[in-house]
């Protein structure tokens, strides 16, 4: 491998050098006065909020309140009616955005094997297939996926091909990760396994993520605030910061200050 292609850093730290994709510097992510229609109706409605670098932001409301909506809108695969998305304080480009993008199903190519299926957004943006299968072969490792680099989807489990899903967002080596109900589909044991996983390569690397989910718990056990969008179109209904010293990954669930949070996240959704 070339001194040019992805490597594995200590303590499952991702370090790149130069890459054939765009970068960008690491700032926040600010999204003012959103709104959506579809028709007559309107899904979303002067939405404003911000993810600061290196910060890990909830988004939880009633179904049909717009979450997936959101995500879209920031994607690009919608273009918003109102307001405005913005990135280190300038509006984000129709094309290359510093964002990326896991949903909420891995959506795995059942063709193609585990390497070029994780590198196939690389492909997207322009690498070569080669490049694209090095850069990810170096991350495989970190990811807890070491050795099935020439499997395909049909041979692992759930939660690893969400791992999959996720280390296709991650290789593309931008700063915000958009994630849609990353473990929503998955068990519980299994789902309570990649939060940790999760919570543990974030703590290695810093992203910035805004991640959707339905689970209460979830929310305040991963965000470091946890936004509630309300059922009719409207602005955010409320907002539960969460204190960092709050162990995530062992003792959570005892924690005394955690069932507060977790009622007052349920109070804004009832009042949403």
């Amino acid at each position: 491998m070339s001194g040019e292609e992805a490597e594995v850093g200590g303590a499952g730290r991702v370090d790149r050098a130069d890459q054939a994709v765009p970068r960008w510097d690491r700032g926040a992510l600010e999204v003012r006065g959103l709104g959506k229609r579809f028709g007559e109706r309107r899904v979303l409605d002067r939405v404003s909020f911000e993810v600061g670098a290196g910060e890990i932001v909830a988004l939880v409301g009633p179904s049909g309140s717009g979450k997936s909506t959101l995500l879209s809108l920031l994607t690009g695969a919608l273009q918003p009616d109102d307001g405005e998305i913005l990135f280190g304080g300038s509006p984000v480009p129709a094309r290359g955005r510093p964002f990326s993008y896991m949903p909420q199903r891995d959506v795995l190519l059942p063709w193609r094997r585990i390497v070029d299926n994780a590198g196939i957004g690389l492909e997207v943006a322009g690498a070569p297939r080669r490049e694209a299968r090095e850069r990810v072969a170096g991350l495989l490792g970190a990811f807890g996926l070491a050795g099935t680099e020439r499997l395909y989807p049909r041979q692992l489990s759930g939660g690893m091909r969400q791992r999959v899903s996720f280390l296709r967002a991650v290789v593309q080596d931008r700063p915000v990760l958009l994630l849609d109900e990353p473990f929503g589909a998955l068990d519980a044991i299994t789902r309570d396994e990649l939060q940790r996983w999760l919570l543990e390569i974030w703590q290695a690397n810093g992203w910035s993520i805004l991640f959707i989910t339905h689970d209460i718990r979830e929310a305040v056990r991963l965000a470091d605030r946890v936004l509630v969008l309300p059922s009719a179109a409207g602005p955010l209904a409320g907002e539960v910061g969460v204190d960092r010293r709050i162990p995530r990954i062992d003792g959570f669930v005892t924690d005394p200050r955690v069932p507060p949070l977790e009622e007052r996240v349920r109070e804004l959704l009832a009042a949403a």
